[in-house]
């Protein structure tokens, strides 16, 4: 097939990839300093000529250099001429800088709703039991409406069940131990500055598919040399977009040319530490999302760093050169020799350990998506630049880039953090104003019981004058009709 993606030559002629095929996933392996870059590079071009945008993370900083025309060099004309490329020019490439942290490209965030509890649970390596906490606090704020934007909303939504969960409802009885292990867990990931990942706005992936006005597809770079050094943030953050694209693209079945070519570098951290349903979940997501036109190509070091059910499924295979000083780096040459295609005519074993840089065993997806024999092939010279643009050159791309216009202003809106401290301030308000009446009642009651006790025990003043009247009278009586008596009496016995 003289059509499709060049990627280079051998002794049987020119080596393409069908873009038919393309959503078939991929596989870049080789030693450190083989030249994978150099080939990803090529491919990045490839589907960028025939309008495909493309994804991919820059872990040493080399591959900006794409916006930037390649520079004439001996050695570029030489293997040109030697493969035998019609019409090569060197020429830049329309890219868009992306950084998780802001720095060196455009900002890229999602919320925690996006992320989900399963990934969340993942990135914070939480164990089964936190997992489900998790999942009950998600579960809360999809009930009550609450967005869970950021890590803010998260705490405050984890602090909120812990206190008032079983009141609200007997299933959201939580453990205060658990919800204090995943704040731990929380204030870990702040640490490693994961909290500039999650906020508004946040990323919308139709972004990432676009073309330029020449119809060539963009190449989206994220910058990951600082994200790197933090491996679980950054296998999450690769495989949360994975994810997206599989739930939000529609099916698309076998078509031309991909909508979307995915390259995922370093991707022995997707499978590190991870558990099995983890693991499940990214089979399926391979498996699944060439239906939606995406294509997945992983870069690693060796095949043996991916389970058998991903590589299985990987149907186009550059395997660029591997040392064998041990036992077990010569496993993982025999590995990589058995999964291409033999051909009589190439030792893949014995190829493997024996090519220079720049050249590489390559196997594509032919028509009916049958493998090609593996070939010993050298790949082509970029037409960008091989090593990484200027400051300024990049500085350049992100004030021109229409995405750092519309990314570059993080805002926080009105969602669970606000909405639970309000919730929480008007409680303890009610709390308050309902025993300050309780207090209030039972002062009045004391009041009313003393009140009552006096008028029963005390006089009226009116009622002790009347009193002391009365008794005044008595005596005055008293005392006459003693003195009349008295008279009577003398009076009788004097005469």
């Amino acid at each position: 097939m003289d059509s499709g993606i060049l990627i280079g030559g051998c002794d049987a002629g020119k080596i393409y990839l069908d873009p038919r095929y393309a959503n078939r996933h991929g596989l870049i392996a080789g030693a450190t300093g083989t030249g994978k870059t150099v080939t990803l590079q090529c491919l990045a071009e490839g589907f960028s000529d025939i309008g495909v945008p493309v994804f991919m993370s820059d872990v040493k900083g080399d591959l900006t250099g794409l916006s930037q025309a390649g520079s004439p060099h001996p050695k570029v004309d030489e293997r040109v001429e030697k493969i035998g490329i019609d019409g090569y020019s060197q020429r830049g490439y329309p890219i868009s800088l992306w950084d998780v942290f802001g720095e060196k490209g455009t900002p890229v965030r999602s919320t925690i709703s996006e992320m989900g509890p399963q990934l969340l649970a993942r990135l914070l390596d939480l164990n089964d039991t936190q997992e489900g906490v998790l999942t009950l606090v998600f579960e809360y704020a999809d009930d009550e409406g609450l967005l869970l934007v950021d890590l803010n909303d998260l705490r405050t939504s984890l602090n909120f069940i812990a206190e008032h969960g079983k009141e609200i409802d007997a299933q959201l009885a939580v453990s205060k131990a658990s919800v204090n292990a995943i704040l731990r867990r929380l204030l870990m990931l702040e640490r490693e500055g994961g909290e500039a990942f999650f906020g508004e706005p946040a990323l919308q992936l139709q972004d990432f598919m676009q073309v330029d006005r020449d119809g060539r597809g963009i190449i989206n770079v994220l910058e990951s040399e600082k994200l790197i050094r933090s491996p679980r943030v950054y296998s999450t953050f690769l495989l949360w977009l994975l994810s997206e694209l599989f739930e939000n693209l529609p099916e698309v079945g076998d078509a031309d040319k991909p909508k979307m070519v995915f390259f995922f570098d370093e991707a022995h951290l997707l499978f590190s530490n991870a558990s099995r349903v983890l693991v499940e979940k990214i089979e399926q997501v391979v498996r699944l999302i060439r239906s939606k036109g995406v294509g997945v190509y992983f870069i690693t070091q060796s095949p043996a760093d991916l389970p058998d059910n991903v590589l299985g499924q990987l149907g186009n295979r550059v395997q660029h050169a591997l040392r064998a000083f041990t036992p077990k780096d010569q496993k993982a040459v025999r590995v990589a020799a058995q999964t291409f295609r033999a051909n009589p005519k190439v030792d893949t074993e014995e190829a493997i350990t024996q090519m220079g840089v720049g050249e590489a065993l390559v196997s594509v997806l032919q028509k009916g998506g049958v493998p090609s024999v593996v070939e010993r092939t050298l790949i082509r010279p970029p037409s960008s630049r091989m090593g990484p643009a200027s400051e300024q050159e990049c500085a350049l791309l992100i004030k021109n880039d229409p995405m750092n216009r519309r990314y570059a202003e993080a805002y926080d809106p009105r969602s669970a953090h606000e909405i639970l401290l309000e919730r929480t301030a008007k409680r303890i308000q009610d709390e308050e104003a309902a025993e300050a009446q309780a207090a209030k009642e039972k002062e009045e009651a004391k009041a009313a019981k003393r009140s009552s006790g006096r008028s029963s025990n005390r006089q009226s003043v009116t009622e002790a004058l009347m009193k002391s009247v009365v008794r005044s009278i008595g005596s005055s009586l008293g005392r006459s009709v003693g003195k009349s008596l008295l008279r009577g009496i003398l009076g009788s016995l004097i005469k």
